[in-house]
């Protein structure tokens, strides 16, 4: 004798978007739109079906269906499709800081006649526009102008030709997106500067006497060095591992270039690596969670006044010249 059937649609049983929603409890359970035996609480923002977690996608407020996301696409403006080709991710400070570089290098260039596309303003144009230059800084008999501390950051927005640019804002489009993803723009930002600042402080200490240093090169180390920090702390999962292989080959490719070539500051580099492997480990917090933020801020602070403790030292130590070979 056939029974009656009792226990549902069988494995082979097609789907019957017609079938009354299950109960449980007395309480009727929605199903996906798409997919009816999947049960969900969750509506599209936009036409209140309800969908299940295959079909969210996040929006800046709720969650939104397939159709929707696409019908939001296919209407969205054309020219707000081509901005975000242009700048690639988000990140707003990376953004800013590209549009930052490229239009100091653009002020360099009417500023020495346009005649400084390709090797860039000469060393008095590039002084005038605000570049490291040590004696400007220390107390020397070659020129009545010292204690120009303001330089030690200046120097960050400035280069040397338009090669030395592009370097250098492709290796900032290539880690600040991440970086700041990572980080958040408040403490990619603060890496971002105590960085560059002990990049020029190490650069004034250390280096050359008589030479004018430009670049973002020192700022850019110090984000390659906090995210070193970062993903050492997180060195367990195979992507942080992956980034970690990747980065010390960075590093150890810049210091074969370095080796190779006279020209780059890699006492610069040096310093701005070091201090953004701090700064980021400082930025993450370190100890009980309850008193992290305090070690943020204060970590940042200290480091900081220690770049301020080495300029005060070079200043004090500082050789007076006559002249500068």
């Amino acid at each position: 004798m056939d029974l009656p059937h009792q226990g549902g649609r069988g494995p082979d049983d097609p789907e019957d978007p017609e079938e009354p929603p299950e109960r449980t409890s007395g309480l009727i359970l929605e199903t996906c739109y798409r997919h009816p035996r999947v049960a969900t609480g969750v509506h599209c923002t936009r036409c209140g079906r309800p969908i299940c977690p295959e079909c969210m996608t996040p929006a800046p407020v709720g969650y939104q269906c397939p159709e929707c996301v696409r019908e939001a696409r296919r209407t969205s403006p054309r020219s707000r499709v081509r901005v975000r080709f242009i700048l690639g991710r988000p990140g707003s400070v990376t953004t800013a800081l590209l549009v930052l570089n490229i239009a100091m290098f653009l002020v360099e260039i009417v500023f020495s006649g346009g005649g400084g596309l390709a090797g860039g303003p000469n060393n008095a144009k590039l002084f005038q526009l605000g570049a490291l230059f040590p004696p400007a800084i220390a107390k020397t008999a070659v020129l009545p102008e010292h204690h120009q501390y303001w330089r030690l950051i200046t120097a960050m927005f400035l280069h040397a030709g338009l090669l030395h640019l592009a370097l250098n804002m492709y290796a900032l489009y290539l880690f600040g997106y991440l970086i700041e993803n990572a980080f958040g723009p408040a403490r990619f930002l603060s890496i971002y500067f105590v960085s560059g600042f002990i990049a020029s402080v190490t650069s004034f200490a250390f280096g050359p006497v008589g030479e004018v240093g430009v670049g973002a090169s020192g700022a850019i180390f110090g984000l390659l060095g906090a995210w070193v920090a970062y993903n050492y702390r997180r060195r367990g999962s195979a992507m942080a591992s992956a980034n970690l292989r990747g980065a010390l080959m960075i590093i150890v490719l810049n210091a074969v270039l370095a080796a190779a070539i006279p020209q780059i500051d890699w006492r610069a580099h040096l310093g701005g690596l070091l201090a953004g492997a701090i700064a980021g480990a400082l930025a993450e917090g370190l100890g009980p969670r309850d008193i992290r933020p305090f070690v943020q801020t204060a970590g940042l602070i200290l480091l900081v006044l220690a770049g301020v403790g080495l300029a005060a030292w070079r200043v004090a130590t500082f050789p007076s010249l006559a002249g500068i070979g």
